[in-house]
């Protein structure tokens, strides 16, 4: 059987500031949030305001300041 060609998983608008917010009321990074990050980090085509926030979350967490979950 043959793979079709699966589509790049892309974020809904708006989706890195709400996962912001959502981090920051609670201290933690959910599974979804792990993959809203981890599709951002493969995203080409992000605005360099958004790129600063995943770099801002992926800081926080490497320094222990966030709470994986």
């Amino acid at each position: 059987m043959a793979f079709s060609h699966i589509p790049p998983a892309q974020l809904l608008p708006g989706a890195i500031y709400q996962m912001l917010a959502d981090i920051s009321c609670s201290g933690e990074v959910h599974e979804g949030d792990r993959y809203g990050l981890m599709v951002a980090c493969c995203d080409d085509h992000l605005q360099e305001e958004e790129r600063l926030v995943v770099n801002r979350i992926i800081r926080s967490i490497i320094r222990g300041q966030l709470q994986v979950c």
